[in-house]
């Protein structure tokens, strides 16, 4: 089953535009994305449950719909995607069933949406800052073995093992570490050609011993910083499998802007606080957003990182003392949502009969 079936079956149900064109930030070089909701035949949703669908979309996922038990689950939920959608103004709806009108929009809103909007822009702040850091503390694609992560104590002074190392004029396989009785990655460090050596090989994970022979003399203690060592593997492991997977479009933007931060995902995150706010003071969700210069200058970069957490923590706080101060209820009207979702499925099946 996919998008070319549903339209020839006549199975949708509602068909909206949706993202930047549905938020009024739209550009000339935005796409088109389009959200909806379809139901299944009846041969289907009274099958067996493995026939059972609860999405359809395009290869890009810039067009999706969602089965109509789905569609008010989530929104049941209070997810933001379905609310804008069951908020879309008249402008933007480019199909709407006569039965999709039962379901009133004043029955879903409730402080749930506080969670769901808010705490959504708060993870995306979160997911930012790791980004931020990610852009402004790059990690060189030669990866540290442990030697960089070993200091040598000689003579009252501390001094990294590969600049001791150098001073001295030896390799790192002519030493031998015996460990330090009551202490924590601590070692005695001794000369010799017939040692371990610090390490076994570059992929090591911790420092190797060596069999001392008696009466040898330590020139000097090492001590290995096993901790920041595992923490910069888990670093490096991330950062490269971010470079992987990142969006390459956004990714360049984000540089060309210069200012170290994904400034589209930023942009949402306000929006989303800024509906949320919307849904506090007035019992409504209003998708599309009257606040467009200032969003599309986020977007663009035209703001500092520091500066704009800034503005959403005070954003955040005003969101929090309108949802206390709200009427709203606590969740949906549940009761009145089934009942609907309901009488509409079976209006729907029996004009197929």
């Amino acid at each position: 089953m996919d998008i070319t079936y549903l339209k020839n079956n006549r199975l949708i149900l509602l068909e909206c535009l949706s993202g930047s064109r549905a938020y009024n930030l739209a550009t000339p070089t935005s796409d088109t994305d389009i959200k909806g909701v379809f139901y299944l035949p009846k041969t289907h949703y009274y099958g067996l449950h493995s026939d059972y669908i609860p999405q359809i979309s395009n290869a890009t996922n810039d067009i999706v719909y969602y089965e109509l038990g789905r569609y008010v689950a989530l929104l049941l939920q209070n997810n933001p995607n379905m609310m804008e959608l069951l908020a879309s103004s008249d402008d933007d709806i480019l199909y709407k069933h006569p039965l999709m009108e039962r379901f009133n929009p004043d029955w879903f809103v409730s402080k749930l949406c506080q969670k769901t909007f808010a705490g959504f822009a708060m993870s995306q702040i979160k997911k930012s800052r790791g980004l931020n850091k990610k852009i402004v503390n790059p990690i060189s694609k030669d990866k540290k073995n442990i030697l960089a992560f070993c200091v040598v104590f000689d003579n009252h002074k501390s001094i990294s093992l590969m600049d001791w190392l150098a001073q001295n004029h030896l390799t790192q396989q002519q030493i031998g570490l015996s460990k330090m009785a009551h202490s924590r990655d601590m070692y005695a460090m001794f000369v010799g050609d017939k040692f371990c050596g610090v390490m076994s090989d570059d992929k090591a994970n911790d420092v190797s011993l060596s069999s001392i022979p008696k009466g040898s003399v330590a020139v000097g203690y090492l001590s290995f910083n096993k901790m920041g060592y595992s923490k910069y593997c888990q670093d490096y492991k991330d950062y490269w499998q971010w470079v992987d997977n990142r969006n390459h479009e956004r990714y360049q933007s984000t540089i060309t802007h210069g200012k170290g931060y994904d400034a589209k995902n930023i942009m949402h995150t306000f929006r989303l606080l800024y509906t949320a706010l919307d849904i506090a003071r007035t019992g409504k969700v209003i998708a599309k957003r009257d606040n467009r210069d200032e969003l599309l200058a986020i977007k663009s970069g035209q703001f500092d990182y520091d500066e704009l957490l800034i503005k959403a923590d005070e954003l955040m706080a005003d969101v929090q003392m309108a949802f206390t101060k709200s009427q709203l209820p606590d969740t949906p009207n549940t009761t009145a949502i089934i009942n609907t979702l309901i009488n509409v499925r079976d209006e729907l099946y029996a004009s197929c009969s």
